[in-house]
């Protein structure tokens, strides 16, 4: 198969395929076991296209994961440049990509504050034209990947820390207080297939934001408004939250018959900024802290385990080394694509 597929060659593919790569979990290049060989659910990972043209990249995450969440592209301010306009070619790109090797595809996300495009953050119109931009964005965008992203978060941390209060986003300020439900019902009229999840950061650990957010589940199945899972971020540290809180949490998604995704899962090391390099200590802990998270998601039901999705491949590539200004060792390899101890617990539980 060729594996040096541009990523101008997977955009003039996106949507009719591309030469696949090898996915073989026997491969001898890889002295690693496949993590998607080893689980009896989806384990996926955060990515972007702008890497799929590097081949060490693509050979990893193919080797490794068989679901694929968009980090950027699929947010709504990359997808929409202007009223009913529209840059499909990050989103494409990474559908073409991950439909070419077996993959599904998670969309990440329909609707979240922070990256509203400025047309609809300062949208002129009346707040019934607000409304009406926003099931059309949110109907192209579901229809336009219908047949190949299987599942969406529909709205990504709409409650405040600590307090637990929605946030005072444009969405609550044009389309009211009950705009959850609104935008759920649209993702589900566009795609009644898909598996729609509220997705958060800070439910374990967070009471108040945590109950603010299983009253809307139990609001939205009250009144029967399509929900069908609620995805915990899981940025977490090698010492918190406690994993009583994260079991409990778990717990309450299950309790409501709900799917379970552990959505960003990312352990950090260095959260004080004291390290300027691993130790062995905090690399065991990590890797304890990892048997110990998917163990847990492992002894939930077999149907309520969506995935697990690990936020980035590489150290160096994730979110929070610019996010907090440590040096981190957060992920599943270092740069050479060397499985470090997060990787090794993983294995361990499974």
């Amino acid at each position: 198969m060729n594996r040096s597929v541009s990523l101008l060659l997977v955009l003039l593919f996106a949507g009719c395929g591309a030469d696949p790569i090898d996915d073989n979990t026997d491969d001898p290049a890889f002295d690693y076991p496949s993590l998607k060989a080893l689980a009896p659910y989806g384990v996926g990972v955060a990515f972007k296209s702008e890497l799929i043209p590097f081949v060490d990249h693509r050979e990893n995450v193919v080797y490794t994961f068989d679901q694929l969440t968009a980090e950027w592209e699929m947010k709504m301010n990359p997808m929409s440049v202007g009223p009913n306009q529209y840059d499909w070619d990050g989103a494409d790109a990474l559908v073409a990509f991950a439909t070419a090797n077996g993959m599904k595809v998670h969309g990440h996300a329909l609707l979240w504050h922070s990256t509203v495009p400025a047309w609809l953050e300062n949208f002129a119109g009346t707040d019934t034209q607000f409304e009406d931009a926003v099931r059309t964005y949110i109907t192209t965008v579901v229809q336009r990947y219908k047949d190949s992203v299987v599942s969406w978060d529909v709205v990504n941390e709409a409650f405040e820390d600590n307090s637990g209060a929605l946030r005072n986003s444009v969405f609550r300020r044009r389309m009211g207080p009950d705009y959850i439900a609104k935008v759920f019902a649209f993702a589900h009229d566009a795609d009644p297939d898909a598996l729609l999840l509220y997705n958060d950061y800070g439910l374990t650990w967070d009471a108040a934001k945590r109950s603010a957010a299983f009253q809307m589940v139990d609001d939205l199945q009250s009144r029967g408004v399509p929900i069908h899972g609620v995805g915990l971020q899981m940025h977490i540290t090698y010492s918190f939250p406690a994993m009583s809180d994260i079991v409990s949490t778990m717990n309450e998604i299950v309790q409501r018959d709900l799917q379970v995704h552990i959505s960003e899962l990312d352990i950090r090391i260095n959260p004080d900024g004291d390290l300027s390099a691993p130790t062995s200590a905090r690399e065991a802990a990590q890797r304890v802290r990892t048997r110990q998270v998917i163990e847990a998601f492992n002894a939930l039901p077999s149907d309520k385990r969506f995935a697990v999705t690990v936020w980035g491949v590489r150290h160096s590539e994730s979110w929070l080394i610019d996010f907090w200004g440590n040096p981190e060792w957060p992920l599943l390899f270092d740069d050479n694509f060397v499985p470090g101890p997060a990787h090794n617990g993983f294995v361990d539980a499974l």
